[in-house]
């Protein structure tokens, strides 16, 4: 098995992995750097995992993010966050609960089903319904 190449940080980056491990808003984001900042501290990658608390592929996963990017690229997330189908629905459903408000998440959720379409479990109502008026 091939040897990779040490990694290698300038002085610019080992100054914004000890900084931001700890001031970032996003704390995945520090702790990738927290792992980064150990590594460049000569603790071994397995090592550096467990003193971060997470697994050794992750860990192997923020090395690469670092080979390819740098520190910018540990910097940045992309978030991938799923969207109700209700939300495309969300004015409709706000006027019509605003002029009939419904007594039980059963009335919501056989209202949803009457105007759009959508059949959706009680759970997934309330959770619709508190993103929206609460």
């Amino acid at each position: 098995m091939a040897k990779r190449p040490r990694l290698l940080f300038s002085h610019e980056d080992l100054k914004v992995l000890a900084q931001q491990r700890y001031e970032h808003p996003d704390p995945r984001v520090q702790q990738r750097l927290e792992v980064l900042w150990l590594i460049s501290q000569k603790v071994t990658q397995h090592q550096a995992a467990k003193l971060a608390g997470v697994s050794r592929a992750t860990a192997q996963r923020y090395v690469t993010i670092y080979r390819e990017g740098g520190v910018v690229a540990l910097r940045q997330f992309h978030w991938c966050k799923p969207v109700s189908e209700m939300m495309q629905h969300r004015e409709t459903l706000e006027e019509s609960f605003g002029k009939n408000p419904p007594h039980t998440l059963a009335e919501a959720c056989a209202r949803i089903k009457e105007e759009t379409g959508l059949e959706c479990r009680p759970t997934q109502v309330g959770i619709f319904l508190k993103k929206c008026w609460i």
